[in-house]
C-alpha cells in the first residue's frame, strides 16, 4: 500500500525526475488521463492531480493510458533507433574511425549521436567507438602482434597520439602492458534502471546501478586493484548474470549462481560471504552480521565493509537494515532498497503459497 509519506517522496521524485525511483512507481495524472515514469520529461502535474501506483498494470486498471512521452509500458531503458544504428555500424566495422560523412550516410545528426549516446552510455559515440576500436588494439598486442600494426589497425598516423589515447582508455601505455588483465564492462537494463556489469572471462567483478554516486572512483579503484585494463564488451559471467537478473526481477529466481571475484580485504570479504547467506525475504542489522562472523564489537566495520560491497543484488547488501528497523544507507538508493525488500517478500511468500498448495 502507498502511504502519504510515500506519496510526498514519490512525488518530488518525479519533480527531481529521479531515475533512482525507475520501475519504483508510476504516476497517473488525473487532468490528463496518462500515466507515465518518474523520469518523463513532461511538463509536472501538481501533487492533487496524480496517482501514484505500484505497478503500471495498476494504472492501466484505473482507466489511464500509457504516456507517449516516457512510454511507461515498454523497457525502462529502451534504445532509440538512432543508438542501436549505430551500435550496429560500429560492430560492423569496429576498425573504422568516423569522420563528419559516414553520420551523413547514415542520414545521422553527429550532435544527436552525441548527445543519446552520452545519456546512454555516459560516453559520447566518438568515445564509444575508439573505446571499441582500443579493444581490439589490445587483443593484438596481447596476441603478440606489434605495436606499430596495432596502431595502423586503429587508424592513428601518429605513434604518441596513439600510446596517449591508449593509455587513457586502458590505464597504461602499450609497451607497458604486457600480460594486462583485461575486463570487460557492459550496460545491462533492469526494472531498477540501467546497471553496469564488469567481468573478465571468468567472473563477475562488478555490478552496480549506473546513476550510483562514485560510480566512476569504484571503477578507477577496481582498475587499479586488479591491474587491469577496462573495455566494453562481453562475457560470459556478464551473459549469465543478465539471465539472472531479468529472472530475478520476475520473481523467478532467488539465488544467482555466476561466479563472483571478490576485489577487498580478508575482513571484507568474509562479511560479504556471510551476506550472501541471508535468505530472501529477511534482513540482518550489522550487529547481527558483526556476531556471526565473530566480530561483535565490529558493526561499524561491517557496516562500512557493507557500503563499500560491489556486487549489488548478488551479494545482497541491501538485507542489512539498522537495529531499530531503520533501512539505513545503500549505494543504489533507499527507494531501490524498499523496492527490493518488498519483492524478496512477495517472491518468498509466493514459494510458500505455492509448497502449501503441493501438500
Amino acid at each position: 500500500m502507498i502511504t502519504a509519506e510515500m506519496k510526498s517522496e514519490y512525488y518530488q521524485a518525479l519533480l527531481d525526475k529521479n531515475s533512482e525511483y525507475e520501475g519504483v512507481f508510476f504516476v497517473g495524472v488525473k487532468t490528463t488521463g496518462v500515466f507515465c515514469r518518474p523520469t518523463c520529461p513532461a511538463r509536472k502535474p501538481k501533487f492533487v492531480n496524480c496517482e501514484f501506483f505500484d505497478h503500471a498494470k495498476q494504472a492501466l486498471l484505473a482507466s489511464f493510458r500509457p504516456c507517449q512521452r516516457c512510454r511507461p509500458l515498454s523497457h525502462p531503458n529502451h534504445v532509440s533507433e538512432l543508438v542501436r544504428l549505430l551500435v550496429n555500424a560500429v560492430e560492423e566495422n569496429p576498425e573504422q574511425r568516423w569522420t563528419e560523412k559516414d553520420f551523413q550516410r547514415l542520414s545521422v545528426d553527429a550532435s544527436t549521436a552525441r548527445r543519446q549516446f552520452k545519456k546512454r552510455f555516459g560516453m559520447t559515440f566518438v568515445e564509444y567507438a575508439r573505446a571499441r576500436r582500443m579493444g581490439i588494439a589490445l587483443k593484438e598486442i596481447r596476441e603478440g602482434k606489434a605495436i606499430i600494426d596495432a596502431q595502423l589497425t586503429t587508424g592513428y598516423e601518429s605513434s604518441s597520439g596513439f600510446r596517449d589515447a591508449f593509455s587513457r582508455i586502458m590505464g597504461a601505455a602499450p609497451t607497458l602492458l604486457g600480460d594486462h588483465h583485461v575486463l570487460k564492462a557492459s550496460w545491462l537494463d533492469t526494472r531498477l534502471g540501467p546497471m553496469i556489469a564488469i567481468a573478465d572471462e571468468e567472473a563477475l567483478y562488478l555490478l552496480e546501478f549506473i546513476d550510483r554516486r562514485g560510480l566512476e572512483r569504484e571503477v578507477e579503484r577496481l582498475r587499479q586493484r586488479t591491474k587491469s585494463a577496462i573495455i566494453p564488451g562481453s562475457t560470459a559471467p556478464i551473459r549469465t548474470i543478465e539471465r539472472e537478473l531479468e529472472k530475478y526481477f520476475d520473481g523467478k529466481l532467488t539465488e544467482f549462481a555466476t561466479p563472483l571475484f571478490l576485489c577487498g580485504s580478508p575482513f571484507q570479504r568474509m562479511v560479504w560471504e556471510y551476506l550472501q547467506t541471508i535468505p530472501p525475504g529477511q534482513t540482518s542489522s550489522y550487529s547481527d552480521v558483526a556476531a556471526a562472523i565473530g566480530k561483535p564489537s565490529a558493526f561499524r566495520a561491517v557496516a562500512q565493509a557493507n557500503g563499500a560491497n560491489q556486487i549489488a543484488i548478488v551479494i545482497p547488501c541491501h538485507r542489512v537494515i539498522n537495529s531499530n528497523g531503520d533501512l539505513g544507507g545503500y549505494g543504489g538508493g533507499l527507494s531501490r532498497k524498499r523496492w527490493l525488500l518488498h519483492h524478496e517478500k512477495e517472491m518468498q511468500r509466493s514459494v510458500q503459497n505455492d509448497n502449501r498448495t503441493i501438500e
